[in-house]
């Protein structure tokens, strides 16, 4: 039974420029995380964990593969009777391509989705972040509260809230100003692109969007501002855990090597919390008798004949005798030949880094690797 009749819509069209090459052939979304999974794992794990079967997942760049693995429902556990994950690419076309104007134009585009489902409230996700989080609370919160739209938020330092929309609220942590990335931020509530609507006051205000031509048809340019000056009730929920944009290489990156460092915060083997993905068949890891690693996680069908440390090796991934990996994140099937040695790199998938080739520095920015190297 659908969590209190509400149906969760992921916004998972996204471009992902500022992953460069990872987003050239695959969709944001789509983009390899942790060992083995993708981003949109998280956002999905989290709705079959919270009791939502309903899940609408609206794509548009790059989308084809996205496409076809948020369709294997059954990864998740939301193949049942009366749940499913549905994909829904844009209708309408702008400039000849079939694109969602803004965030709420992409809900808009899907009202007859929704109608079909006859919700209360409408869970509005973003699929690009990393965290883990009980929608049910939220909705609890939302329920207890009587509100017309609930927002996530998250306490970021102040020095970093112009980066972010920030909710300022009062005592009952009831909204009263939202401001899009302040220069002087008045609170450090950032929103962490999460909402629950009440769906019928979200279906009148999208259509109302929909006829002015001013609008940027977006949540937190039009909807949520359009939701404050009608006087209606938008109520903040503190959420507490971890969290991560990972819209950039460093970000990336950053999010990766916190499963070194922050296990606690971000443990991807909870039993009570499961992230669920496609699990690949592949032999188990192997480390060589010559090989020395030392703080890495090294998941399924590597094999490792060479050093790595500080570092989070993907499925497949090969270190060669002699090669080193350090503080660095190797994405499927990279291959690190005899000799080479890599420091503070990302790759994409089926790179391979040539023999006795020095790849990235001890001290430098990250460097996204997306073509193979030529070893010597």
């Amino acid at each position: 039974m659908r969590q209190n009749n509400m149906v969760a819509m992921i916004l998972a069209g996204g471009r992902g420029s500022r992953l460069y090459d990872l987003t050239n052939k695959v969709a944001k979304p789509a983009v390899y995380f942790g060992g083995k999974y993708r981003i949109i794992d998280f956002p999905l794990s989290n709705c079959a964990n919270s009791g939502i079967d309903v899940v609408g997942v609206l794509t548009q760049y790059e989308s084809v593969l996205l496409n076809s693995y948020v369709a294997k429902a059954s990864l998740w556990g939301l193949d049942a009777k009366d749940s499913g994950i549905y994909v829904l690419p844009p209708r309408e076309k702008i400039e000849g391509f079939g694109l969602y104007r803004g965030t709420a134009d992409a809900i808009t585009q899907n009202i007859d989705f929704i109608d079909y489902y006859d919700p209360e409230t409408v869970l509005i996700l973003s699929g690009d972040h990393i965290y883990k989080m009980d929608y049910s609370k939220m909705l609890d919160c939302h329920n207890d509260n009587k509100a017309d739209a609930t927002i996530a938020v998250l306490e970021v330092p102040l020095k970093e809230a112009s980066r972010f929309g920030i909710m300022n609220t009062d005592a009952t942590d009831r909204i009263v100003e939202f401001e899009e990335k302040p220069k002087q931020p008045k609170s450090n509530l950032a929103s962490m692109g999460i909402y629950i609507f009440d769906w019928k006051k979200l279906r009148k205000a999208l259509l109302d969007d929909v006829k002015n031509p001013d609008s940027n048809h977006d949540f937190g340019k039009d909807i949520i501002p359009g939701f404050l000056n009608g006087g209606l009730h938008l109520q903040a929920y503190r959420f507490k855990g971890y969290w991560k944009d990972v819209g950039t290489i460093d970000s990336l990156w950053e999010s990766n090597m916190d499963l070194l460092y922050r296990s606690e915060e971000l443990n991807l083997h909870d039993s009570a919390w499961k992230i669920y993905t496609e699990d690949v068949t592949v032999p188990a890891q192997f480390i060589g008798p010559k090989a020395h690693v030392s703080n890495a996680y090294i998941n399924q069908g590597c094999v490792v004949n060479g050093t790595v440390k500080n570092s989070v090796l993907f499925t497949g991934v090969v270190v060669e005798e002699g090669a080193e990996v350090s503080d660095s994140v190797l994405m499927p099937y990279t291959v690190v030949k005899a000799g080479a040695k890599v420091q503070r790199i990302l790759t994409d998938d089926h790179i391979t880094i040539g023999v006795n080739q020095t790849v990235g520095q001890p001290d430098g920015e990250i460097l996204l690797v997306a073509k193979n190297v030529k070893g010597d």
